[in-house]
C-alpha cells in the first residue's frame, strides 16, 4: 500500500488532484484510516489512474472520464464519444491552421510596409459583367471573418448553378458592400452568359467601374493583406480616393493555393 504522497509521485499527479478525484468518486483510496483519515492506495490502482490521465489528455470532462472508467457506457456509446472528440480535435486543428495563416499574413504585411513595388498598379476601366451570385453577411471585412463565409458560399453557388444548368463563362468575382445592420455583405459571383436566374439562383449585371486601381496578387487569399495595403498606399500617394471595397477576380484557381492568381479592382476617383 502507498501513502498518498508516494502514490501521487508514482502516478505523476499532485496530492491535491488525488484528493479531488476522491471527493468526486473518480478514484477512491483502497483504504482510509478511520482515526487519522490518512489515505492509502494499492499498486493495482495505478492502472486506473493512468487511464484517467489518458482520457483527460484526450479532452474528456471528468464526468465523461468517470462514466468511461466505471464501465457504465456501452461500446457504441464509447465509440460515439471518441468519434465526437476526434471531430472536435480536427475542427480545432483546422481553426488553429487558419489562425496561423492569418498571423503569417499579418507578419508579412508588417514586414513589407513601405517596400511593396507600386509600378504594378494599373488604372483601367472595368466593363459591366453579368454574374450569377449568392450572398451572406460577414461580421467584418477582416480575413478571419470573410474566409469562413466566402468558401461555403462558392460551394453553394456552384451547386445551384449546376442544378439550374447554368455554366460559367468567366472567372469568379467576389465583391463586398457594407451591410445595413452592420458587418459586410459578401457577394460570391461567377461570370455567366445566362439571360436570367432560375429558382434560388440570381443573375444580375455588375455595373461598369469607370476607374479602378488594379493589381495582381499571386498566392493564397490568406496572404492578400499586404497587397491590399500596398494598393491603398498607392491610391493615396497618387491623388486618388477609394470608392468602396475592391473586387477580387479569380483569374486562376488551381488546386495549389500558392498558384492562385487574383486581380484586385478597387474603384477610385481622382481627387
Amino acid at each position: 500500500m502507498f501513502a498518498i504522497g508516494d502514490f501521487a509521485r508514482h502516478g505523476r499527479v499532485s496530492v491535491r488532484m488525488l484528493r479531488h478525484y476522491d471527493a468526486i468518486g473518480l478514484l477512491r483510496p483502497a483504504h482510509v484510516d478511520p482515526v487519522t483519515g490518512y489515505r492509502r492506495y494499492s499498486a493495482a490502482q495505478l492502472a486506473r489512474l493512468n487511464r484517467i490521465i489518458a482520457l483527460k489528455n484526450l479532452g474528456f470532462t471528468l464526468q465523461q472520464v468517470h462514466d468511461i472508467v466505471a464501465g457504465t457506457l456501452s461500446t457504441e456509446e464509447l465509440r460515439g464519444m471518441l468519434r465526437l472528440r476526434r471531430a472536435e480535435l480536427a475542427a480545432a486543428v483546422t481553426a488553429s491552421e487558419a489562425r496561423l495563416a492569418q498571423v503569417e499574413a499579418r507578419l508579412r504585411a508588417i514586414e513589407s510596409e513601405g517596400h511593396m513595388p507600386t509600378n504594378e498598379v494599373v488604372i483601367k476601366r472595368i466593363p459591366p459583367v453579368r454574374v450569377a451570385e449568392i450572398t451572406a453577411v460577414a461580421a467584418s471585412y477582416e480575413p478571419e471573418d470573410i474566409g469562413p463565409v466566402i468558401g461555403p458560399l462558392y460551394d453553394e453557388l456552384c451547386r445551384r448553378m449546376e442544378s439550374a444548368g447554368v455554366t460559367p463563362s468567366g472567372p469568379g468575382i467576389a465583391y463586398y458592400v457594407d451591410a445595413p445592420e452592420g458587418g459586410v455583405t459578401v457577394h460570391a459571383a461567377i461570370e455567366v452568359a445566362a439571360d436570367r436566374g432560375s429558382g434560388d439562383l440570381e443573375v444580375r449585371d455588375l455595373p461598369v467601374i469607370e476607374e479602378a486601381a488594379t493589381i495582381v496578387h499571386h498566392g493564397p487569399m490568406e496572404a492578400i493583406v499586404p497587397v491590399e495595403q500596398g494598393l491603398a498606399r498607392w491610391v493615396e500617394a497618387n491623388g486618388y480616393t477609394a470608392l468602396g471595397y475592391a473586387r477580387e477576380v479569380n483569374l486562376e484557381c488551381p488546386e495549389r493555393k500558392e498558384d492562385w492568381v487574383t486581380e484586385l479592382q478597387l474603384p477610385v476617383r481622382k481627387v
